[in-house]
């Protein structure tokens, strides 16, 4: 490789990791809690255990948990309403002004699914902040795009240092760390070293990162097509903006079995009441998932007509909300249980590493007079 060459690579190497490095250290400070947020909220207690039930005793119907939902909830409408995956016995009742009011002025509240008592949030105030501040800063959309950005340029980053790893370890065996040397040169190879061992796991959470700030736009697409197609298969709201609403709202169990007979084999992750972005203003939108460890990810939507039952239509979901899907879980280690968090934990912990001691080199290289911080060579043989 040339030296105008090298120059070009180390150019965007420290500008790229420059720019996204303090957002990616607030990134990897908030995703350690969240990689555990399970076992920190019952800690903290977040959650009420459920009551004792009798062998055998059946679940109530979801209309019953609404209705309770509703009446902690004077003033509010169901917006969603699903079963945790983690937790069997927790249905989770998603509440908020109206039916289309934004996400975020929503009431989130989770209920035992045999006796729908009240059961406190889906997770600790602690942990909501964590998970703002990793999703969005607090900045809604504009906040997720920026921080898209910023998974990018890290990206860019981490393509960048594998290119000019090579060059500028040759000379040494892998793994080495020049002890005897100034601190510098100990944290350059210590970065060195870190980096190219975390560089398939950055990328990876990195890449699915900026997959998922994108969700919103990808959703917002996804209904302007393939929900408004599978709308129109059905002759529903032919030559109006939108299908009617309903004029007597079916109870949510109905829409719930014809979903389960127009497919069967699945399970019921969560309904979108009528009105929400997930459904239309004539449609419950019951979302199904498989029962293996990957199809348990993926979600089938289908049309359940509010007003009389009929379904309205069902498709796979498109490849772009497959990926999304496919990248939340693998973003935060949550496909392999307890173990594979563990070592997601630790992997991020290494990242920190890594950002804080390229922060470190580039304002020690800084310090350094202007011919020696000029001088671009491998690194010499200890």
């Amino acid at each position: 490789m040339t030296t105008a060459s090298l120059r070009a690579w180390r150019f965007v190497h420290t500008w790229t990791s420059l720019i996204c490095t303090a957002f990616m250290l607030l990134l990897c400070l908030t995703g350690l809690p969240l990689i555990f947020h399970h076992e920190i909220d019952e800690w903290l207690g977040a959650q009420a255990e459920p009551a004792a039930i009798q062998a055998g005793q059946a679940p109530l119907p979801l209309a019953r948990i609404a209705d309770a939902a509703l009446a902690q909830h004077p003033g509010k409408v169901m917006q969603y309403i699903g079963f945790d995956q983690h937790e069997p016995r927790a249905v989770f009742a998603i509440l908020n002004a109206s039916a289309g009011a934004h996400p975020n002025d929503s009431v989130t509240k989770v209920y035992d699914s045999h006796t729908a008592a009240p059961l406190g949030p889906p997770m600790s105030g602690f942990m909501t902040v964590m998970l703002r501040l990793h999703v969005d800063l607090y900045a809604g959309l504009p906040g997720k795009l920026f921080l898209g950005l910023m998974g990018t340029l890290l990206v860019a980053a981490i393509v960048s240092g594998v290119v000019l790893y090579a060059p500028f370890t040759r000379r040494l065996a892998f793994g080495t760390i020049r002890t005897g040397r100034a601190r510098r040169t100990i944290w350059l190879d210590l970065h060195n070293l870190l980096g190219i061992v975390t560089v398939a796991w950055l990328t990876v959470v990195g890449a699915t990162g900026v997959i998922n700030t994108l969700s919103e736009p990808m959703i917002n697409h996804w209904k302007a097509t393939e929900l408004a197609d599978m709308v129109a298969s059905q002759g529903q709201g032919q030559g109006e903006p939108q299908p009617r609403a309903p004029a007597s709202l079916l109870p949510v169990d109905r829409a719930v079995e014809q979903a389960r007979a127009a497919a069967p084999g699945m399970t019921v992750s969560f309904v979108a009441y009528p009105g929400t972005a997930f459904s239309t203003a004539r449609h419950y939108g019951v979302f199904l998932r498989g029962d293996t460890p990957l199809t348990a990810r993926l979600l089938q939507p289908v049309l359940i007509d509010a007003e009389t039952g009929v379904v309205g239509a069902t498709r796979h979901l498109p490849w772009y909300l497959t990926a999304l899907l496919v990248s939340q879980p693998l973003h935060f280690g949550d496909y392999g249980g307890l173990p594979l968090r563990i070592i997601w934990a630790l992997l991020d912990l290494v990242s920190i590493v890594v950002l804080g001691s390229g922060l470190y080199l580039w304002l020690a290289r800084r310090g350094r007079t202007a011919p020696a911080a000029l001088t671009l060579r491998p690194a010499p043989t200890a």
